[in-house]
């Protein structure tokens, strides 16, 4: 039986590994189907982690020297992909794809989520060559520069308010003619003289070169009239795919309690609604889908895995 199973191998999954193996547990196994690291090994540059400051070292870059920490501590790497978590009687049974299952005394889920694409020509083709789903990680490369924001629910707005302390202008683009958000926050928005609201409308094009993004297309979903806009960074925020899938029983019910997103609902030490189950990272409540919060996240819910088992020892 294993001390603990953690599903997902981004940050939060790794720190977990790092922090349960190193604490002392011996039977940690890490379950992923590819290679260990997360969204982040898709950038093409980290510039806002502490202590971590190359700029010719890639997301990529960033997440081997992870790895290798990890797996020196004794953390093991199973490359199969996990059905679902199941509890049975004070244990788990991780079943796994191939109809095979094992046993765990302990569960750390951090499989996360995944922004939605919008669908628009050129999206996925300038997809982290100025197409961007996080201002947090990217607003700064458009510094003094206009940018466009698509969506119109309170991330959109929130980030769309980040960007407009950053860049010169946010020309945010919405299919209604009225916002989702929380009305404090369409307020604050509507104070902002750089934020430009462009309602009634949807991205038709993204275009470029070889360079990267050199502006959209925007279409009136009213009048059809079609505005091309010559910006260089476009932040797309339509929601999240949350990747709970792991935390359905065969019925399609979930086995800790999410919240009307998906969203894993967690207290601060990372425990859901289930003793022994831990989600961290990307999949739970109010994450701030940073690298360094869901390496936080993984480290919190590794002591309290040790605890719990120091605990039934």
């Amino acid at each position: 039986m294993l001390d603990c199973a953690i599903i997902g191998g981004g940050p939060a999954g790794l720190t977990a590994g790092l922090y349960t193996t190193r604490g002392g547990l011996k039977n940690v196994t890490m379950f992923e189907m590819g290679m260990p690291g997360g969204q982040i090994t898709q950038s093409s540059e980290i510039e806002n982690y502490p202590g971590f400051f190359e700029h010719d070292k890639t997301g990529m870059d960033f997440m081997n020297t992870w790895q290798k920490q990890c797996f020196h501590f004794g953390l093991k790497h199973e490359m199969k992909k996990v059905e679902r978590v199941s509890k049975t009687g004070e244990h788990f049974t991780v079943t796994l794809e191939s109809g095979e299952s094992v046993e765990a005394m302990t569960v750390v889920v951090c499989t996360g989520s995944t922004p939605k694409r919008a669908g628009f020509k050129g999206e996925d083709a300038f997809f982290g060559k100025g197409v961007s789903t996080c201002a947090t990680c990217d607003g700064f490369f458009y510094k003094d520069k206009p940018v466009t924001v698509l969506g119109g629910g309170d991330t959109a707005l929130e980030e769309a308010l980040y960007l407009s302390n950053i860049c010169s202008d946010v020309y945010v683009v919405h299919r209604r003619d009225t916002f989702r958000a929380a009305p404090p926050t369409i307020e604050r928005i509507k104070k902002k003289s750089n934020i430009h609201l462009i309602t009634d409308s949807v991205i038709e094009e993204a275009y470029g070169d070889a360079m990267g993004l050199a502006g959209v297309k925007i279409r009136n979903v009213k009048t059809d009239e079609l505005t091309q806009m010559e910006n260089t960074g476009l932040f797309v925020f339509v929601g999240h795919n949350v990747q709970n899938e792991v935390l359905k029983d065969e019925n399609g019910a979930f086995i800790c309690d999410v919240n009307d997103w998906g969203q894993v609902i967690v207290d601060l030490s990372m425990k859901t609604s289930v003793e022994g189950l831990y989600a961290a990272g990307d999949i739970r409540i109010e994450a701030p889908k940073q690298v360094v919060s869901a390496a936080g996240d993984g480290a919190v819910a590794a002591l309290q895995v040790i605890s719990t088992i120091q605990e039934q020892a």
